[in-house]
């Protein structure tokens, strides 16, 4: 229920030194793994999934203390959490990226395997409870797309095909039980989605020419919605993008964001926000994205969460983060993401490509070729990891000399290896 018709107090953060601090007392992420979804219903009752290491945690103090709920131990088999949300203090959903979809009825004190859902989604990428008893989710940024929608709390639920509209679905996100947004990717770039009548049929509303780009995250401003913010996911040397409309999503202003591999997005009015990604901590701007600064505070960072009825809000990366209106005194020693170990040999290559990868855990691949300038040139694998471990691949390669590059898109983020022909 990530909302935005509530009644954000401007003029607080207007005047506010703001700035945002980690909370101390929830678990950090080793080797620099991510919180993948942070989720509040008020301003001290909220929710916390940690991705790779697989835990939920619940907070009922504006995340002060943290509670562990959920982790593999109790499921008894590897998981991969990527988001969490909640109808209200009881009834909640935990999506994974492991074919695995959770319902909580007890605030999360235990949760069961929701098995009703046929064809069973291969992930669950992006989720929003709306109203009183909707639930819509989305996935894969693996592919294939496709919204899962339930009426009646979770008791049953639709699953709708979404192959003619995108190729990969990463966030869905609705203003009222029947209109609402998807996004993530087609195959011609970043694309947002809208629909009017429950998902029943959609219209695409913004379309990227960057050929494997995604729009990764959506908010839509508190004070006014007809204001949509987005978050464009791409590969260096490319730009990654800060989108934005005026006017509910007739048309579209793109500018430069602070990194390639952006994916948080969050604003507190038209001009002054944040965004971060894989590599980066809060990046501040207050002209809209004209200019952006470096807080240095944060790292891999995911999704940004203003709470409704209040001025709260929260982001997830490394660990949890909380805007307040002060400097920050945490002392907190940010992790980098260690990327996965990747050896191409020979390199310079001649007519085949072979490539080893070493996995950490269970995990999925993207694996694309792309030109030395960014543009996407082909899609060579897409692969469930089961175990850890390291894999081979081999692949011909019909390209003139030159230098590429691999980028591999995983469930823990995204690099790139350069290769010469």
């Amino acid at each position: 229920m990530k909302k935005f018709y509530f009644l954000v107090l401007i003029s607080s953060f207007a005047t506010a030194q703001l700035t945002w601090a980690p909370l101390p007392n929830i678990a950090s992420n080793l080797n620099g793994q991510r919180f993948d979804d942070v989720f509040f219903l008020n301003e001290n009752l909220g929710w916390a999934a940690n991705g790779y290491y697989a835990a939920v945690y619940k907070t009922t103090d504006g995340g002060a203390t943290w509670t562990q709920q959920l982790n593999n131990t109790i499921l008894g088999s590897s998981h991969y959490f990527r988001n969490i949300e909640f109808l209200d203090e009881n009834i909640g959903f935990l999506g994974t990226l492991n074919g695995k979809f959770y319902k909580t009825s007890d605030g999360g004190a235990t949760w069961t395997l929701v098995t009703n859902i046929s064809p069973n989604p291969a992930a669950i990428c992006g989720l929003d409870c709306v109203g009183t008893s909707t639930i819509y989710g989305c996935g894969a940024y693996f592919s294939p797309a496709y919204i899962i929608k339930s009426s009646d709390s979770g008791a049953t639920w639709q699953y709708i095909p979404m192959s003619a509209y995108a190729t990969a679905l990463v966030e869905v996100l609705f203003t009222d039980e029947n209109t609402g947004l998807a996004a993530g990717r087609n195959d011609n770039g970043a694309v947002i989605l809208k629909t009017t009548d429950g998902g029943a049929t959609w219209t695409t509303i913004y379309q990227g020419t960057t050929v494997g780009d995604y729009v990764w995250k959506l908010q839509i401003l508190a004070s006014n919605p007809n204001v949509i913010f987005g978050s464009v996911e791409t590969v260096a040397p490319n730009s990654g993008k800060l989108l934005k409309s005026s006017d509910g999503g007739v048309t579209w202003v793109s500018k430069n964001a602070p990194e390639p591999e952006v994916q948080a997005v969050g604003f507190v009015d038209e001009n002054h926000g944040w965004m971060g990604g894989h590599d980066t901590g809060f990046y501040e701007t207050t002209d809209a994205g004209d200019t952006w600064t470096n807080t240095t505070v944060g790292s891999n960072l995911n999704r940004i969460f203003f709470v409704d009825n209040s001025t709260a809000a929260y982001a997830c990366g490394t660990t949890i983060y909380k805007m307040i209106n002060n400097l920050n005194t945490t002392n907190f020693q940010e992790q980098a993401r260690i990327p996965l170990t990747v050896r191409v040999a020979p390199n310079p290559i001649k007519d085949k490509l072979n490539v080893e990868i070493e996995f950490k855990g269970v995990d999925h691949l993207v694996l694309g070729l792309y030109s030395n300038t960014g543009q996407f040139i082909k899609e060579l694998k897409l692969d469930e990891i089961n175990q850890a471990g390291t894999k081979k691949y081999s692949f011909d390669f019909p390209y003139a000399s030159g230098v590429y590059f691999l980028n591999l898109h995983t469930n823990t983020g995204r690099q790139s290896v350069k290769i010469e022909k």
